[in-house]
C-alpha cells in the first residue's frame, strides 16, 4: 500500500529540481537512515524543528544535554588527513581538494541541546555544513557553505483527543552562507569577505492528522519558513560581510505514514514524503524531492532503519540504553549538476545524553 501511494505521489507532482545539492535548515540522523522521511514520523525532541505538530506526540519530558552529530562523505579522512578542521574552512577545503581532485568533500557538524515536554519545547541549534568539489578539468572550485545558529521555541495544539495536531515554532537564526564557483587557483578565501551573513526571524507550521485505525495511518504537512524568511533583520553576529544571507522562500513538505505492530515489543514505521511541493517552477526532475523509509523498533532499545533517498539507498542503526543514545546512518545524496545524477555516499554518527 505504501509503495502504491509513493508512486501516485511521485507522478502526480510536476516538480523541478535545481541543479545542485539541496542544503536545508535541519536534517537529523534518524531521518537520514530512513530515506529522509520525517514530516509524518518524527517522535522525539527534534520535532521542535522537523514538525512542531509532533510535539503533541510526546508522552514525556526530555532534556537533551549534549547530542553531537557528525556527517562526512566517503573518503573524508583520506582527503583532509590529520587536518580535520580544514573540511570546515572554505580555503582549506580547496587546498585539500587540489591534492585529491577526484574527491567530493562534504561534512556537517551540528548540536541541538533542548528541553521538550508534551506540546512545548525550546532549544538552541548550531550547524556547520560544507560541500565542495573541483570541476572535471580541475579549473573551477565549487563550494556551498551553511552555518546556522538559532534559538527555537515551539508549541502544539491538540484537537479531537489528539487525532488532529497543529503546531508552530519560531526561531531567531543567525545565518552565514556561501554558494559560489571560483577559479581553482584562488587563494585567501575567507567567509568574512566572501560569505554572506544576516539575522532572521522564521517560523514553521505543522499539521498531523491521524486516523483512529489499527495501523494509525497519518497524513502530515509542514509549511517551512512560513511567509518567507528574510535575513536582513540585523547584521550578522560574527562576520563583517558586505552582503546579507539570501532570503528563503516558503515551502511545503508532505508525508504519509503507517505504524504496524509486528509482534510483542516490536513496532514498525513505514513512510513516504515529498519536499517543497509548491515551488514547482524551480525544478526539472522530481527525484531529489522524494523519500521513502521504514524503521523497526525492538523494545525501544534497538532500531533498524532503511529507505530511499534521491535514487539511493539508506540504512541506519540505533542503540538506546538509559539516558544514552548511539545512532549510525549511511545515505546517498545526489550532488550532480547540469541535469546529471551523481551519488555522494555519506556516513553519519550521533551520540546523545538526555534525561
Amino acid at each position: 500500500m505504501m509503495r502504491f501511494l509513493f508512486f501516485i505521489l511521485a507522478f502526480s507532482l510536476e516538480v523541478h529540481v535545481k541543479a545542485q545539492e539541496r542544503m536545508e535548515f535541519y536534517n537529523g540522523i534518524r531521518a537520514l537512515g530512513m530515506g529522509g522521511v520525517t514530516v509524518a514520523t518524527v517522535n522525539d525532541e527534534t520535532a521542535l524543528v522537523q514538525n512542531p505538530a509532533a510535539l503533541g506526540k510526546l508522552r514525556n519530558a526530555f532534556f537533551t544535554v549534549v547530542d553531537p552529530e557528525l556527517d562526512v562523505s566517503t573518503g573524508y579522512e583520506s582527503v583532509v588527513g590529520a587536518d580535520l578542521g580544514q573540511g570546515f574552512n572554505i580555503q582549506g577545503a580547496l587546498d585539500k581538494l587540489l591534492e585529491s581532485p577526484d574527491s567530493y568533500l562534504y561534512n556537517r557538524l551540528q548540536l541541538f541541546p533542548s528541553v521538550v515536554v508534551p506540546n512545548f519545547g525550546v532549544g538552541v541549534f548550531a550547524k556547520y555544513e560544507l560541500s565542495a568539489s573541483l570541476s572535471e578539468d580541475e579549473t573551477e572550485y565549487r563550494v556551498q557553505y551553511l552555518n546556522d545558529i538559532a534559538f527555537v521555541i515551539g508549541y502544539n495544539f491538540r484537537f479531537f483527543d489528539g487525532k488532529l495536531k497543529i503546531g508552530f515554532n519560531a526561531r531567531v537564526n543567525n545565518r552565514t552562507e556561501l554558494d559560489a564557483t571560483y577559479p581553482s587557483t584562488t587563494t585567501g578565501l575567507d567567509l568574512a569577505t566572501d560569505g554572506s551573513e544576516g539575522l532572521g526571524i522564521a517560523s514553521d507550521v505543522g499539521i498531523i492528522l491521524t486516523a483512529p485505525w489499527k495501523m494509525l495511518p497519518t497524513l502530515a504537512a509542514v509549511v517551512r519558513d512560513a511567509g518567507g524568511t528574510r535575513y536582513d533583520f540585523q547584521d550578522g553576529l560574527f562576520n563583517s560581510t558586505n552582503t546579507r544571507a539570501e532570503n528563503v522562500a516558503q515551502s511545503v513538505d508532505v508525508g504519509l505514514s503507517i505504524f504496524p505492530i509486528v509482534g510483542k515489543g516490536v513496532r514498525s514505521t513505514w513512510a513516504i514524503e515529498a519536499r517543497d511541493v509548491l515551488n514547482l517552477a524551480d525544478y526539472d526532475d522530481a527525484t531529489r524531492l522524494y523519500h521513502a523509509g521504514f524503521e523497526f523498533n525492538f523494545y525501544d532499545s534497538f532500531f533498524l532503519r532503511g529507505g530511499y533517498n534521491q535514487r539511493f539507498w539508506t540504512a541506519g542503526l540505533e542503540f538506546a540504553a538509559g539516558n544514552y543514545q548511539i545512532q549510525l546512518a549511511t545515505y546517498g545524496e545526489d550532488v550532480g549538476r547540469d541535469g546529471e545524477s551523481l551519488e555522494d555516499r555519506r556516513y553519519a554518527f550521533k551520540f546523545a545524553y538526555r534525561f
